[in-house]
C-alpha cells in the first residue's frame, strides 16, 4: 500500500472523528481547550490502536484466509463505505450527549473507531506481514483523527450545524474506502 493510499485510508477514517468533533463543538460551545485536546486525542488513540487490535487478531489466521484475503479487504472496506454512506443520510440523534465528559468522550472515541478494527484486518491481507510495518500506518492514522477533530471542533464551535448539513464527511470517507476497497481487488484479481 502506498503511502498516498495509508493517507486516503486515515482521512477516511478521520471522518467519523470529525462529524462527531463537529457536533461536539456545536453542543459545548464554550468548551475548554483542554476538553477538546482530550477529545481529540482519545479519538487519535483509538484509531491508532484498533487496526493493531485487528492486525494482531487475523496475522495469526493469515495461512487460512491466503488465498482469498483480497476479497476479505474489499468486503470490510466496502461494508464499512456503505456504513459511512448511509450515515451520512441519517439524521442527527447526538444532541443529548455532554462531550466535555470524558467517559462520553472514550465512548465516542471507542465507537468512532470500530471501522479502524477492520481497517487493521485489510492490512493483514494486503502484505502487512510484520508488525513493524505497521508503524506507519497507524501513525498516520492516529495523527490524522487528532488533526480532524481538532479542526471539527473548533468548525462546529464557530460555524454549528451549517458544516454538517452541507459537506457530509460520512459520504467523503465511505466512497474514499470502496474505492481502496475496488483498488485492492482489481490488483489481485488482474495482477
Amino acid at each position: 500500500m502506498s503511502f498516498w493510499e495509508i493517507i486516503l485510508i486515515a482521512v477516511a477514517l478521520a471522518m467519523d472523528c470529525f462529524t462527531v468533533s463537529v457536533v461536539s463543538g456545536v453542543l459545548r460551545k464554550e468548551s475548554r481547550w483542554g476538553n477538546v485536546l482530550r477529545m481529540a486525542f482519545l479519538f487519535g488513540f483509538f484509531q491508532a490502536l484498533m487496526p493493531l487490535v485487528g492486525w494482531l487478531a487475523i496475522h495469526y489466521f493469515q495461512a487460512s484466509v491466503e488465498a482469498y484475503d483480497h476479497w476479505i479487504a474489499f468486503g470490510l472496506l466496502a461494508v464499512i463505505g456503505i456504513k459511512m454512506i448511509r450515515d451520512a443520510f441519517a439524521p442527527e440523534e447526538a444532541s443529548h450527549l455532554d462531550p466535555s465528559r470524558i467517559r462520553t468522550q472514550l465512548l465516542l472515541a471507542v465507537a468512532t473507531s470500530i471501522d479502524a478494527l477492520a481497517v487493521g484486518i485489510s492490512l493483514s491481507c494486503t502484505g502487512y506481514e510484520r508488525a513493524s510495518q505497521l508503524m506507519l500506518p497507524l501513525v498516520v492514522i492516529g495523527f490524522v483523527s487528532f488533526v480532524f477533530s481538532l479542526v471539527g471542533n473548533a468548525l462546529g464551535r464557530r460555524f454549528g450545524e451549517a458544516v454538517a448539513r452541507r459537506w457530509k464527511p460520512e459520504l467523503v470517507g465511505g466512497v474514499i474506502l470502496i474505492g481502496i476497497g475496488i483498488k485492492i481487488l482489481a490488483e489481485h484479481l488482474l495482477g
